[in-house]
């Protein structure tokens, strides 16, 4: 019978060493395994193109947590 291996969770916070304003895109970047640089230029276009990036930007600094 396998035995059952417990999964680690990966969980999303605001990044403290990858930040420019709040983190957040540093911290979904950390996430993602990717460039903060990246994610940073891909919030900047949302914005720009749809408008709603800095609404988004500003929920998620609300609601994903800090690194500790």
């Amino acid at each position: 019978m396998p035995k059952k291996e417990k999964q680690k969770t990966k969980k999303i916070y605001r990044s403290k060493k990858e930040r420019m304003i709040g983190g957040v895109c540093g911290g979904i970047a950390e996430y993602i395994n990717t460039d903060p640089t990246l994610i940073r230029l891909l919030a900047v276009l949302i914005t720009l193109i749809y408008g709603a990036g800095l609404l988004a930007y500003l929920i998620a600094w609300i609601v994903i947590p800090e690194k500790k």
